[in-house]
């Protein structure tokens, strides 16, 4: 992501997955650089993991200096039932 960039809040299309993003290139004025998600926020950090719930409302504000890297990961939501997993279509 690109510095100055900002997406709007936004919502995933579903909640039977988390959404894992790992910090693989966080500028160093990392305090500029965060995700809101349901109110709450957070920031990246290299070689760290940032989980959460994409169903909630979710937003990012890049107001460092340098450019961000993280790699997004889905994996199924942990309430999610062996039936259930085997019933739902691709996103």
């Amino acid at each position: 992501m690109k510095e100055g960039t900002v997406v709007w809040p936004h919502t995933g299309p579903t909640n039977n997955r988390l959404r894992i993003h790992l910090g693989l290139k966080v500028p160093p004025d990392w305090q500029n650089v965060n995700i809101t998600v349901a109110g709450e926020t957070r920031h990246w950090h290299e070689g760290k993991v940032l989980t959460f719930d994409d169903s909630f409302e979710h937003g990012v504000e890049h107001h460092g200096e340098h450019y961000r890297i993280i790699l997004i990961m889905d994996v199924w939501h942990p309430e999610m039932t062996k039936n259930e997993k085997l019933t739902v279509s691709a996103i």
